[in-house]
Parts: structure tokens; C-alpha cells; sequence
């Protein structure tokens, strides 16, 4: 593993947007289909409240796929969404799956030791907790119990799913590598996470803020801030692409695995390198990584 500046947490974020830029409407859509499957399921009785959670690692694959596909110029397509269910290591991406789901239950948990259960019961009663839950205010402090349970299990599962996928390591395995991954490019991710909450939390809710103010309308607002979520969700996802790679290199054919063949697929590079074409680039042409 190299040695990673904390400047390159900046480059993941740009990287992000400049994958996003050169597909935006196949990407959205990409991202708004898995919004609508994971609705979908929802609906499924007892079932329904795990499977969005366990499913994470399978569809993560899947926005990961995406940006190999727009790296080598190749058309996305909701399709991608089932690269997890068709891959080899989809057993070891469902155990992923579980373990994920658990990590998260472990920490929602420990989040009742700070606010006798405030923040438990905003995420699991549908519509959120009641008015008076959330006027309280101790949901923060259970909030930030949850999140620092769940930080050493957020660098496991940072790189965990395109490592079982595509380096075909273990559950466990992938889980060590990503972990120290995550941990000896601590910089980068600390200004890669303070850009997010900057550019997809305070600015969203800042410019939702002023619409409100100038119109006097809460629908107006949430008609800016959703459209805008929706499209910064989907570029995060995209920004997750440049760090596995700074870290672990592209991922060429064989590790990527084949691609969906579509009628309209552009032709490969005229040089052959899909290792050269899958790097992200900036605006100025240079590469994000």
C-alpha cells in the first residue's frame, strides 16, 4: 500500500463529480432504480426491515461496475444492478452482507447507552420518532455514539466488497486489507469525509435555508434540496471508485470480470490500455488520483 497524501482526499471527491459528469443521466438513473428496488423490498414482510442493509455489499459492486464501465467509455445501464447476484463471490458478498448488517445493529445498539433509545427508534419507526423525540435532542448524542461504535467497522467494509469481487480474497481477508487500507490513509479520508460534509450536508441545507427565507415556502425548499441529495448521493457513490484505486490499482478485465454486451458499446480505446482508461480525470484533463 502507498504512502497516501492528504491532499488525494480532495482528488476522490473531484473524482467523483468528473465520473458523474461524463455519464450524469445513466448514472441517475442507475442510482434512482436501486432507490425504487430497495423501496421495493421494503415491502416484504419482517424481511423487508434486514435486506436493504445486507444487501449493501451486493449492490455496491454494482455502482463500482458502473464506474469501470464509464472509464472505458462504456454505456451504464440499470442492468449493472445485479453484477453482485451474477458475480462468483456472491456468497461471500452476501456473508459481507450479514456481517455489515450486524455491525450496524451492533452500533444503532450502543446509541441507547447515551440517549435511552431516542436515536433507535428515529431509524427503526417508520416515518421517524415522534415530534417530541426529536425536540428533546439527545437522538445527537446517540447519533454520535452509533457513528464512533460504527467507525472501525466503516473501514472494514470501506474496501471489503470490490476486494472479495474482484481480488477473490476472503470474507475475513478482505475485511484486514481494507481496515489497514482505510487506516494508513487516514489524512486523505479525513479531508475526503470533511469535503462531503461540507459540499453534500451544510451547503445542501444552507442553500435549502435561503430558498425558504426568500419564498416563504417549505415545498419549495424540499423541491430544491431532494432533486440536489439525490444527484450528490449518486456522485458519493461515484467517489468511492477513485480511492479504490488510488489504493489498489484499476481493476483490469480480469478482475472486473466481463461486461454486460450492449448493442450501442463504443469501441475499446484505439491503444488497448484499460488500465490508462479507467483512471478518473479532472476538468483540467490531469488525473484524479
Amino acid at each position: 500500500m502507498k504512502n497516501i497524501p492528504a491532499s488525494t482526499g480532495w482528488a476522490w471527491f473531484k473524482g467523483g463529480f468528473s465520473l458523474f459528469r461524463r455519464q450524469p443521466a445513466e448514472l441517475s438513473t442507475l442510482f434512482l432504480s436501486y432507490l425504487f428496488l430497495m423501496l421495493a423490498i421494503g415491502f416484504i414482510p419482517l424481511a423487508g426491515q434486514v435486506l436493504p442493509l445486507m444487501l449493501v455489499p451486493v449492490f455496491s459492486i454494482a455502482f463500482m461496475q458502473a464506474c469501470v464501465q464509464v472509464g472505458r467509455d462504456k454505456r451504464v445501464y440499470p442492468n449493472l444492478l445485479l453484477t453482485g447476484f451474477r458475480s462468483p463471490a456472491r456468497r461471500r458478498l452476501l456473508l459481507l452482507g450479514v456481517l455489515y448488517l450486524l455491525a450496524v445493529m451492533v452500533s444503532v445498539y450502543a446509541s441507547t447507552l447515551a440517549d435511552n433509545g431516542d436515536f433507535m427508534r428515529m431509524m427503526t419507526t417508520p416515518g421517524g420518532a415522534a415530534p417530541a423525540v426529536m425536540m428533546r435532542g439527545d437522538w445527537a448524542r446517540g447519533m454520535l455514539v452509533a457513528g464512533l461504535v460504527y467507525l472501525p467497522a466503516g473501514m472494514c467494509f470501506w474496501f471489503a466488497a470490490p476486494l472479495v469481487a474482484w481480488k477473490e480474497m476472503a470474507v475475513g481477508k478482505a475485511l484486514f486489507y481494507s481496515f489497514f487500507a482505510v487506516a494508513r490513509c487516514a489524512k486523505a479520508f479525513i479531508v475526503y469525509a470533511l469535503a462531503w460534509m461540507l459540499m453534500g450536508v451544510i451547503l445542501p441545507s444552507i442553500l435549502s435555508t435561503i430558498v425558504k427565507l426568500l419564498f416563504g415556502s417549505s415545498l419549495l425548499s424540499l423541491m430544491v434540496l431532494l432533486p440536489l441529495s439525490l444527484i450528490l448521493t449518486a456522485i458519493l457513490y461515484c467517489s468511492f471508485y477513485p480511492s479504490y484505486v488510488t489504493i489498489f490499482g484499476a481493476p483490469d478485465e480480469a478482475d472486473a470480470g466481463p461486461m454486460p454486451m450492449q448493442a450501442d458499446q463504443e469501441t475499446p480505446a484505439a491503444d488497448g490500455s484499460a488500465s490508462n482508461a479507467v483512471e478518473p480525470r479532472s476538468e483540467d484533463g490531469k488525473d484524479a488520483n
